[in-house]
């Protein structure tokens, strides 16, 4: 029963489904001791003709408002708190970004829950093809990733094809190769990780031998 509870009230809290809808182009980043600003436009001239000044977007899976618009071009802040544990920080002019819309409730749900919310960053193994896929591996902490299992790459959700103790595995489909900027990867670049919600949720469960359950208290220390 806690999980279902805790599945609903993902499901209308959550915003994003690691589903990337368009990438996008860094026309502008500019980073100093306060924080950074991106300005980015989408490579497509009439993509997100909804956004406005106030909306959440997913930029490499991190979850951005919009502070400005003006045609194409978007414009966020982006804290230190985000840069310090992103790849964001590393971002530079012309650069490609995976971008996604807020999920609206009446939305059918693909990928999984995605909260924007990087968890650390994971440093690419290798690349290597496999038929009409890819495969990309990424060392990282995987204490909190299962085989068969959901992660989040730059903000695109996968399915977790192998897991080691220091590396995981996802398989990418051409679809996938082709709509976001995983087919730039190479050994080396950096990527952010957001770890599947309720693999957290659950290892929170278990390791906190105090913690009875699902509490208006729990909710709330945790963002409820």
């Amino acid at each position: 029963m806690p999980a279902l509870i805790l599945y609903f009230l993902c499901y209308f809290v959550v915003m994003f489904t690691g589903l990337v809808e368009t990438v996008g182009i860094v026309e502008k980043f500019f980073s100093g001791s306060s924080g950074a600003k991106i300005t980015f436009k989408c490579k497509n001239n009439n993509c997100f003709d909804d956004v406005k000044v106030g909306d959440s977007i997913s930029v490499n899976g991190v979850c951005l408002t919009i502070v400005n618009l003006n045609s194409n071009l978007f414009e966020a802040d982006i804290m230190n708190e985000s840069l310090k544990i992103s790849n964001l920080k590393d971002l530079k002019k012309n650069d490609e970004i995976n971008l996604e819309r807020a999920m609206k409730i009446a939305s059918r749900f693909d990928g999984h829950i995605v909260s924007g919310h990087i968890d650390c960053t994971a440093k690419v193994k290798y690349v290597k093809k496999d038929g009409f896929s890819d495969k990309i591996s990424f060392i990282c902490n995987t204490d909190l990733i299962i085989q068969k299992g959901s992660i989040a790459v730059n903000g695109v959700s996968l399915t977790v094809s192998k897991v080691e103790d220091d590396f995981f595995e996802v398989s990418l489909i051409p679809e996938t190769i082709k709509n976001t900027n995983l087919k730039n990867l190479k050994i080396g670049d950096i990527v952010n990780i957001e770890y599947d919600l309720f693999a957290k949720y659950t290892k929170k469960f278990t390791v906190d031998s105090k913690n009875e359950g699902i509490t208006l208290e729990f909710l709330k220390k945790n963002g409820f």
